[in-house]
């Protein structure tokens, strides 16, 4: 089998502490943030409604979706959708999450080129993430598709390197937006950012578990580090 002991101590073990801490970071720096209020009174949606028309965007919709933190912006209907949490509160997590949304959609409005790259990506990622673990699988009996299944590795971690850079620079947008638009005062910047930045480590962590997961199997196929395929 190629999931072995090791498989699960050098990279199972440690994606899934790295994405637990994360995790609980989002959810605590949320929740301390939920309960303070922003500057402006603003809700969510209210704060990328202003984003957006601020910076000449009248053709993205703003609408709520249900989850919690679920919100996403959809390229390819121009719609940012908010969970509720988000779209009706006034709260300084709310507008700073929205306002990092809003990001993403002057990022596409400008044509972003990590975001044009990732979107691009999109397809082919997908593909890979269904179908790489058993195309590993068939490459210990067939070895040529060794080589294949961790080029569909390679496409994974590429992909979530690219969103490193996506969802760094939607931040920096929404932090400089937040308070020229007067929707944060200055003193409450900090906080905001603190939210925006937990935000962030989540996909650090993914890109890490993608790392590991990739040069474990260029290992096993003795691509690197002298390893071998064993059964």
């Amino acid at each position: 089998m190629f999931f072995d002991m090791q498989y699960m101590i050098f990279v199972m073990l440690p994606a899934l502490v790295l994405a637990g801490i994360a995790s609980m970071m989002v959810k605590f720096t949320f929740s301390r943030y939920s309960k303070v209020r922003s500057y402006s009174g603003l809700t969510g949606s209210q704060a990328a409604e202003r984003m957006l028309r601020s910076n000449g965007i009248f053709d993205v919709k703003v609408e709520e979706t249900s989850g919690f933190l679920s919100d996403h912006y959809d390229p390819s209907q121009k719609v940012l959708r908010l969970s509720p949490d988000v779209y009706n509160s006034n709260s300084l997590a709310a507008v700073g999450i929205a306002c990092h949304e809003a990001g993403h959609a002057l990022q596409h409005a400008s044509q972003y080129v990590p975001l044009v790259l990732r979107t691009a990506l999109v397809p082919v990622t997908n593909i890979s993430s269904m179908f790489a673990f058993w195309v590993v699988a068939a490459g210990f009996a067939f070895r040529p598709l060794l080589y294949v299944g961790c080029a569909m590795f390679a496409i994974a971690f590429l992909f979530s390197f690219v969103t490193l850079p996506v969802e760094w620079d939607a931040s920096a947008r929404a932090k400089q937006h937040l308070v020229s638009a007067g929707i944060v005062s200055p003193m409450q910047e900090a906080d905001a950012g603190k939210v925006l930045n937990a935000a962030f480590l989540t996909y650090v962590a993914g890109a890490v578990g993608s790392l590991l997961t990739l040069l474990y199997y260029l290992w096993r196929a003795g691509i690197i580090g002298g390893g071998r395929d064993r059964d």
